[in-house]
């Protein structure tokens, strides 16, 4: 079951069948991340293909990875299957 951990907490995990898989990185579905631990962030970056990405920072016993999480909610048709779903980056180990 892949998980995303940071700081020793687990902040995201599903069933393999429940991720998508795009360009390496593990995409969750929305009902499995633990919301509790993100914060909205401003940050806004561009995908040629995906589209724009809008991002949270993670936060656990009150320290802070800024911009570590991103996520797609108006992705480009082609890149549909992940609306919404989060991904993980800058050192938010995920395991599988």
């Amino acid at each position: 079951m892949p998980k995303a951990i940071w700081n020793n907490q687990v902040i995201a995990e599903a069933l393999e069948r429940d991720i998508q898989r795009v360009e390496g990185n593990v995409y969750f579905p929305p009902s499995a991340v633990k919301r509790e631990f993100l914060r909205s962030s401003d940050t806004h970056t561009r995908c040629a293909w995906k589209g724009e990405a809008s991002y949270f920072s993670v936060v656990v016993d009150g320290a802070m990875n800024e911009d570590a999480a991103w996520y797609y909610p108006d992705p480009s048709a082609m890149a549909a299957r992940i609306k919404d779903h989060v991904a993980f980056w800058r050192g938010v180990q995920i395991t599988e």
